[in-house]
């Protein structure tokens, strides 16, 4: 089990991803941007999705590694669209 600064880390490094890019990170880019290895940056996201709530919380992609939602983000196209100063590249919950 990772400690509660990983974790933090982690889910705060998920979010900046999401606002920077308009989708998650893939664990392969978490383990850079942390500098940490792949294997453990895999095993963090889903310890973080986890922690997370479980209402308008956090969740991977079935049975895979893959972050499919980051509250309040969505990384699959959804009806709910953000759009900040006239750009729309974020999906809601």
């Amino acid at each position: 089990m990772s400690d509660l600064g990983s974790i933090q880390r982690a889910y705060t490094a998920i979010l900046q991803h999401f606002v920077a890019t308009g989708r998650a990170p893939h664990y392969v880019e978490l383990a850079d941007t942390l500098d940490i290895g792949i294997n453990a940056a895999r095993e963090l996201v889903s310890e973080t999705a986890s922690t997370a709530s479980p209402v308008g919380g956090s969740w991977l992609s079935h049975d895979t590694d893959n972050i499919e939602s980051w509250a309040p983000f969505s990384n699959v196209p959804t009806h709910y669209l953000i759009s900040v100063d006239g750009a729309q590249k974020w999906y809601s919950q």
